[in-house]
């Protein structure tokens, strides 16, 4: 058999045999993850634009205060925040954009936005899958 002929027969016969749940033909058709570094003192403002624009939530747990002692010591880096967010394609432009107006200073160092593709989600608890996972 030519080598590229069984190669193309172990790829199809890998997806056969994979092992655990069936999944979707496409599960992550349509979803991204936006991250974006922003300055700390924009957060709010970033928060309250992306519920303005019907984001709903920031998870549904509560959020929760920390306090951090540490040592003296020099700073090397300045103080970014990165939020992260995954949302399906259709509101992809929408959120870049609210993120971008509310964070700008128009000063060095206002931070960057990626976009990334998402191939699937899964909510641990039920077990949804796809953008119903979101």
């Amino acid at each position: 058999m030519p080598a590229d002929r069984r190669l193309a027969r172990a790829v199809h016969l890998g997806d056969q045999r994979r092992p655990g749940p069936a999944r979707p033909a496409d599960p992550g058709l349509g979803m991204k993850k936006i991250e974006a570094i922003i300055k700390p003192f924009k957060l709010d403002e970033v928060k309250e634009a992306l519920q303005e624009i019907g984001l709903k939530g920031f998870g549904r747990q509560k959020g929760h205060t920390e306090l951090y002692r540490g040592a003296e010591y020099v700073v090397d880096f300045l103080p970014k925040v990165k939020i992260e967010v995954v949302v399906e394609d259709s509101v992809v432009e929408r959120v870049v954009e609210a993120i971008q107006q509310a964070a700008r200073t128009d000063r060095i160092g206002d931070g960057k936005i990626f976009v990334i593709p998402i191939e699937d989600a899964i909510r641990i608890r039920t077990g949804e899958r796809g953008a119903d996972a979101l």
